[in-house]
């Protein structure tokens, strides 16, 4: 046996391989970055051209997705790995994945109808698929969501696509719905011109959008008075809680008592 021939094989294998070995590594980070630069530059120059942010972060998905591919087959290439064959897998492969996940499939293109058909965009505050909170990104696949409590929630994009939609930033203003439960001895009337006279001070209160403030109702505890300023989106909850203090407000400053509900009492007679 020839160990040195073996010697200088696995010499010149082993040190071949390290340098494909290291040069493919040096590929993959070169590459990343410069597809991070590439993607990075085409968002740069939509956001210059004011294209929308959700177009924007979407396409940005696709090409990212599309330069990865690519580059790992131009690495299994350098490794001398057929990729006409490798592609062909890659497509039998992707036929069988999607048959198996075609929920993925149907997120990815409920994704594509939402950009086209635009019902919200990122930053707007919408209720879908059962949850509230503000767009942050339109992704591939799904559309991830800040809730009011700061919880990130990514939501499929099937799901959104198939339930109903409540933007409820397409329109300027938007109204804040509350009530005050007053006990039975209050007049209404005179508590709609105080808890009017009252919402009118509120900040941020839409100026061409009038409070409403109604009775409502009548149980027995007494009236219902509803009310119900508008205000901008970004304005709902400052408005939101001040009408809840100028209700509280307005009920002690004019010493109305708290509504108790009253006992109905059932009388039995016992027929002779």
């Amino acid at each position: 046996m020839d160990m040195q021939g073996i010697h200088n094989f696995l010499s010149t294998t082993a040190t071949e391989l390290a340098i494909k070995v290291v040069a493919a590594i040096a590929f993959w980070v070169i590459g990343r970055w410069l597809i991070g630069r590439v993607v990075g530059l085409m968002q740069a120059g939509m956001n210059h051209n004011k294209v929308d942010p959700t177009l924007t972060k979407y396409l940005g998905s696709i090409v990212t997705i599309a330069l990865n591919i690519a580059l790992v087959l131009g690495i299994l290439g350098y490794f001398g790995i057929q990729t006409t064959s490798f592609a062909a897998m890659l497509a039998g492969a992707g036929v069988a994945i999607g048959a198996a996940w075609s929920g993925l499939l149907g997120n990815f293109a409920a994704g594509a109808f939402m950009l086209v058909l635009r019902p919200f965009k990122v930053g707007d505050f919408v209720s879908i698929g059962g949850i509230t909170g503000t767009v942050r990104e339109l992704g591939l696949f799904g559309t991830t969501i800040v809730t009011p409590d700061n919880v990130l929630t990514v939501v499929g994009n099937g799901k959104i696509f198939g339930d109903t939609i409540q933007n409820f930033s397409s329109l300027p203003e938007r109204r804040v719905e509350r009530v005050a439960q007053l006990a039975g001895s209050v007049d209404p009337l005179q508590a709609i011109e105080r808890l009017r006279a009252a919402v009118l001070t509120i900040p941020n209160i839409s100026t061409t959008m009038p409070p409403e403030v109604n009775l409502l109702d009548i149980n027995l505890n007494g009236p219902v008075i509803s009310v119900r300023p508008y205000c901008h989106t970004d304005h709902y909850w400052a408005v939101y809680f001040a009408t809840n203090e100028a209700i509280v407000r307005v009920c002690k400053e004019a010493g109305w008592p708290a509504p108790m509900p009253h006992a109905v009492h059932l009388v039995h007679t016992q027929q002779a």
